[in-house]
């Protein structure tokens, strides 16, 4: 019998050519097998066959979805496989879009079987588990075994077309999909024992978990822009120079707030991020390529807004967990109420930074203050809830591009903010992104 053809999708990181540095690099097919797929080879056992990994780099595919999307979709698509597996990603975020992303295409367009893998709160995990099986892995690579396990033991079910189990006996994170089962109980018994073990205070599964709904209603846009005091948030890890708080590079546990009053700009001098998971060089050189303190100054100076408040928050959302990043959110939309703030531009980089600056929106935005998210990687922005989002330049430098002039960087920086302003000043009833 004919092995059953496998083609891997994966990053530049996985493949062993580089991290961040190589982060832009463009889809091709791996000459050799990568020892991951490798891995996966042996996990899915003897009846399949790894005949082709497919390489890109996660910032390249998150700054170029579309295009990308179907460049890596014809490389897939040559191969003529049986089966795709994408990742696992575990809680990258770019990777984690890339993986469902190309998931969902393969899943669509070619109809061929697909599954991929990663932490429950990759951004990736909640905008497309409900279009492909995704198995649950823990949040680091160090996991890289126990992920292959599942993928080995759900992946030969969805390669087979065979009848696939419930998420917490194979191993998948739950899709919101429901379905009758028959037991040797009647509903009424099984209702009772529930009750009992919650009187006792004992562990209990309920049979029919609620979906969570987690929408939060848009803050009501600004009247008169030239009134308004403006707070500038990140989670984009923007900080004096020296990190004084000592902010963690990932998984942050704590957030900063820095005054910058007699600060008309971010220098090398005065700034850096602390931010890891990306190539901080940009953002060192330039901190208002992050946040945009000169622009936000002359804006002031020329009457376009009211005043600057004159303290920024700042936090690392690299890997940062969902209930940090809303505890977050809801201390600082308390502290910004208190000094009269009336609207805030949050600024976030790449995918986890994104989920996090999105969640730290959403809290600051229940207390009823309008805010607007400006990220690279929109879709999860979207995902997250934010209400207004405005799309920015690239991963590294979201208000910015090094490669230009330094008039020429500043009047498209201007551009952006000048566009997340007339975000705050727009009525809007659902989610929405300002493009040009």
């Amino acid at each position: 019998m004919d092995k059953i053809k496998v083609v891997h999708y994966i990053n530049q990181f996985f493949a062993g050519i580089g991290g961040e540095e190589k982060a832009d690099i463009k889809p091709f097919i791996a000459e050799e097998l990568p020892p991951i797929s490798s891995q996966l080879a042996k996990a899915l056992g003897e009846d399949f066959e790894v005949v082709r990994t497919v390489v890109c780099g996660d910032s390249y595919f998150g700054e170029n979805m579309e295009s990308a999307q179907k460049e890596v979709l014809e490389m897939i698509k040559e191969a003529n496989p049986d089966f795709v597996v994408t990742g696992p990603a575990f809680n990258a975020g770019r990777y984690g879009v890339a993986a469902g992303t190309m998931a969902k295409a393969v899943k669509d367009e070619l109809n061929i079987p697909v599954l991929t893998g990663m932490y429950p709160e990759n951004p990736g995990a909640d905008m497309y588990k409900k279009d492909v099986y995704i198995v649950e892995t823990k949040n680091s690579a160090a996991g890289m075994r126990d992920a292959m396990k599942k993928i080995g033991k759900l992946g030969p079910k969805v390669a087979k077309g065979e009848e696939i189990g419930a998420p917490k006996e194979e191993g998948y994170i739950e899709r919101g999909v429901r379905v009758n089962f028959f037991s040797d109980k009647i509903g009424s018994q099984r209702a009772v024992e529930m009750l009992i073990k919650k009187i006792n205070g004992e562990e209990f599964e309920t049979e029919y978990p609620m979906p969570a709904f987690d929408r939060v209603e848009p803050g009501k846009a600004i009247k008169d822009l030239s009134k308004a005091r403006i707070a500038l948030v990140t989670s984009g890890g923007t900080v004096p120079k020296g990190n004084p708080d000592h902010i963690e590079s990932s998984s942050a546990t704590k957030y900063g707030s820095y005054d910058f009053s007699g600060i008309n700009d971010l220098t090398d001098e005065n700034s850096e991020t602390a931010h890891g998971g990306y190539d901080p060089v940009y953002a060192n050189e330039d901190g208002d390529r992050v946040l945009p303190i000169d622009v936000m100054r002359e804006l002031e100076k020329d009457g376009v807004i009211g005043s600057l408040h004159e303290t920024w928050y700042s936090t690392v959302g690299n890997g940062t967990a969902v209930a940090n990043a809303d505890a977050f959110g809801t201390e600082i939309g308390e502290k910004l109420l208190a000094d009269n703030v009336d609207a805030v531009v949050l600024t976030s980089t790449w995918g986890t930074c994104t989920r996090c600056g999105a969640t730290m929106v959403k809290a600051i935005e229940r207390t009823g203050l309008p805010v607007v998210h400006i990220c690279t990687v929109t879709p999860i922005s979207l995902t997250v809830g934010a209400n207004r989002i405005v799309p920015a330049i690239a991963i590294p430098h979201p208000l910015g591009n090094p490669a230009l002039t330094k008039e020429e960087e500043y009047s498209l920086r201007k551009k952006i903010v000048m566009k997340a302003l007339n975000a705050l000043t727009t009525e809007v009833e659902d989610q929405t992104v300002f493009e040009d």
